[in-house]
Protein backbone atom coordinates (compact mmCIF):
# COMPACT_ATOMS: atom_id res chain seq x y z
CA UNK A 1 0.00 0.00 0.00
CA UNK A 2 1.06 3.65 -1.10
CA UNK A 3 0.09 7.17 -1.26
CA UNK A 4 -0.59 8.37 -4.42
CA UNK A 5 -1.19 11.89 -3.38
CA UNK A 6 -2.12 13.70 -0.53
CA UNK A 7 -3.82 17.25 -0.17
CA UNK A 8 -3.93 19.57 3.07
CA UNK A 9 -7.32 20.97 3.33
CA UNK A 10 -8.98 23.29 6.26
CA UNK A 11 -9.84 20.47 8.48
CA UNK A 12 -8.17 17.80 7.69
CA UNK A 13 -5.97 15.72 5.11
CA UNK A 14 -7.12 14.38 1.99
CA UNK A 15 -5.13 10.88 0.63
CA UNK A 16 -5.41 9.20 -2.43
CA UNK A 17 -3.89 5.54 -1.98
CA UNK A 18 -2.35 3.21 -5.18
CA UNK A 19 -5.51 0.13 -4.01
CA UNK A 20 -8.27 2.96 -5.35
CA UNK A 21 -9.03 4.14 -1.83
CA UNK A 22 -9.40 7.77 -0.88
CA UNK A 23 -9.20 8.71 2.35
CA UNK A 24 -10.15 11.90 4.29
CA UNK A 25 -8.48 12.36 8.15
CA UNK A 26 -9.64 15.11 9.81
CA UNK A 27 -6.77 16.64 11.70
CA UNK A 28 -7.71 16.44 15.66
CA UNK A 29 -7.50 12.42 15.31
CA UNK A 30 -4.84 12.71 13.50
CA UNK A 31 -2.56 15.10 15.50
CA UNK A 32 -3.98 13.25 18.81
CA UNK A 33 -2.62 9.91 17.13
CA UNK A 34 0.80 11.04 16.99
CA UNK A 35 3.31 8.19 16.63
CA UNK A 36 6.27 9.95 18.42
CA UNK A 37 7.73 8.85 21.26
CA UNK A 38 7.00 12.07 23.18
CA UNK A 39 2.94 11.29 22.55
CA UNK A 40 3.22 8.05 22.27
CA UNK A 41 5.71 7.02 24.34
CA UNK A 42 8.74 4.68 24.41
CA UNK A 43 9.99 1.38 26.05
CA UNK A 44 12.71 0.37 27.69
CA UNK A 45 14.06 -3.12 27.23
CA UNK A 46 12.38 -3.66 30.22
CA UNK A 47 8.83 -2.97 28.73
CA UNK A 48 8.90 0.10 30.41
CA UNK A 49 6.69 2.82 28.59
CA UNK A 50 8.17 6.32 29.16
CA UNK A 51 6.18 9.75 27.77
CA UNK A 52 7.84 13.00 27.35
CA UNK A 53 6.55 15.93 28.88
CA UNK A 54 3.08 16.59 27.63
CA UNK A 55 2.42 19.78 26.49
CA UNK A 56 -1.45 21.57 26.77
CA UNK A 57 -2.86 21.23 23.05
CA UNK A 58 -4.59 24.44 21.61
CA UNK A 59 -5.79 25.90 18.56
CA UNK A 60 -2.46 25.68 17.11
CA UNK A 61 -1.84 22.22 17.57
CA UNK A 62 -4.54 20.95 15.58
CA UNK A 63 -3.43 23.46 12.42
CA UNK A 64 -1.18 21.49 10.33
CA UNK A 65 1.82 23.17 8.32
CA UNK A 66 3.29 21.04 6.08
CA UNK A 67 3.43 17.03 5.46
CA UNK A 68 6.80 15.21 4.03
CA UNK A 69 7.40 12.04 2.60
CA UNK A 70 9.52 9.85 4.41
CA UNK A 71 10.54 6.94 2.28
CA UNK A 72 8.14 4.41 0.85
CA UNK A 73 6.50 3.80 4.05
CA UNK A 74 5.21 6.89 6.18
CA UNK A 75 4.35 11.01 5.76
CA UNK A 76 5.91 13.06 8.80
CA UNK A 77 3.87 16.23 9.55
CA UNK A 78 4.56 19.56 10.94
CA UNK A 79 1.89 21.35 13.38
CA UNK A 80 1.69 25.32 13.70
CA UNK A 81 2.45 24.92 17.82
CA UNK A 82 6.13 23.19 15.92
CA UNK A 83 5.40 19.91 16.76
CA UNK A 84 7.09 17.76 13.83
CA UNK A 85 8.52 14.82 15.34
CA UNK A 86 6.07 12.07 14.64
CA UNK A 87 6.63 9.77 11.85
CA UNK A 88 2.90 8.33 10.44
CA UNK A 89 3.44 5.20 8.45
CA UNK A 90 1.27 4.34 5.70
CA UNK A 91 -0.87 1.55 7.75
CA UNK A 92 -1.55 3.99 10.64
CA UNK A 93 -3.15 6.31 8.93
CA UNK A 94 -5.38 3.47 7.40
CA UNK A 95 -6.06 2.53 10.96
CA UNK A 96 -6.61 5.78 12.05
CA UNK A 97 -9.13 6.24 8.34
CA UNK A 98 -10.56 3.10 9.32
CA UNK A 99 -11.59 3.92 13.25
CA UNK A 100 -12.77 7.60 12.38
CA UNK A 101 -15.29 6.35 9.55
CA UNK A 102 -16.69 3.53 11.73
CA UNK A 103 -17.86 5.99 14.33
Amino acid sequence: MHILDVQQFPTGLAIRWDDAKESFIEYKPLRDACPCANCSGESDIFGTKYFGIKRKKNEQSYHLVSVQKVGHYAIQLAWADKHDSGIYTYELLRQIDLSENAK
